[in-house]
Order: structure tokens, then C-alpha cells, then sequence
């Protein structure tokens, strides 16, 4: 009797043990930026050139430990990854790194923008390494755009 009191309690003090542990290590983050949602030009009318198209309407999510930027059609079909970001980032007002322009890739910068009198918007431009949204100095951009957020991302990276 003794022997089964002895082991009921340690198996007790065992599980509350491990139950204080699970309790103490931290849950996973989450990780939540202005970027995240889908994004659509603000434009009326939009030209685009073969390349241009699609970058229309971008999901912005959560891609495994970064975030991604992902191609949607008309239709709401799901396209390439255009662009990743590391998470470190999810919140910095301006995002600089590299994008998908057909077969070849171009500097990617993304700015977010908060205006105090107004709704939030990106500025997107792809062009070469020099260019530089806010310079007077450098090439202009092959391709830039504004965009708002009209809802949440569907589409993530593969």
C-alpha cells in the first residue's frame, strides 16, 4: 500500500513538474505588421506591362519565419512570391531588399506610409540597384505604384 501511495505521489509531483515547465517556456510570437493584408493599386484605371501585372494586388502574410509578398489575379488565383522579408522587419516603416521582375530580379522598396489625415498606404517601387524613392540622385524606378488595404491576406508563399 505504502509502495502505491509512494508511486501515486510521484507521478503527481511529476506531472505538476512538467505542467510548471510547459507553463514557463514562452509561447511561439506572433508576429503582426502593417504589411500584412491584401493590397490593391489605388489607381482607377491601371496599365500594366507584362511584368507590371503582377504586382496589381499583393497578400502580404506570415511565410514560415519571414513574411512574403504574393501575386494575386483578378480572379483571386494566387500567383509567384514576388518578395520575403525576415520577420526582424515586420515593422519598419520602410522595407528594402529584392523583388521578382520576370526572370531577373530588381531592388524591392516598400514604404508605409501613415499620413495623419488619412488611411495608411505602401508605396512599392522595383528598379535598379541606385534607385532610391526619396533621392534626387540615382535612376528613376522601372516600375512603382501605391496601393491600400482592402482586407485580409488569402494568399501565402509555397
Amino acid at each position: 500500500m505504502f509502495a502505491k501511495q509512494h508511486f501515486l505521489h510521484l507521478t503527481l509531483l511529476g506531472s505538476l513538474g512538467l505542467a510548471a515547465l510547459c507553463g514557463s517556456l514562452p509561447a511561439r510570437a506572433v508576429v503582426v505588421s502593417p504589411f500584412f493584408g491584401h493590397w490593391t493599386v489605388s489607381e482607377e484605371n491601371p496599365a500594366f506591362s507584362k511584368k507590371g501585372i503582377l504586382y496589381k494586388s499583393i497578400d502580404v502574410a506570415p511565410c514560415g519565419k519571414d513574411f512574403c509578398g504574393v501575386s494575386v489575379a483578378d480572379d483571386g488565383t494566387c500567383g509567384p512570391t514576388l518578395f520575403r522579408f525576415l520577420t526582424a522587419h515586420a515593422n519598419d516603416e520602410e522595407l528594402k531588399g529584392h523583388g521578382k521582375w520576370g526572370n531577373e530580379k530588381k531592388k524591392l522598396v516598400i514604404d508605409y506610409v501613415k499620413p495623419s489625415d488619412g488611411q495608411p498606404y505602401v508605396m512599392l517601387g522595383l528598379g535598379e540597384d541606385d534607385f532610391d524613392f526619396t533621392g534626387r540622385e540615382g535612376s528613376m524606378p522601372t516600375f512603382s505604384t501605391e496601393y491600400h488595404v482592402s482586407g485580409q491576406a488569402r494568399c501565402t508563399a509555397q
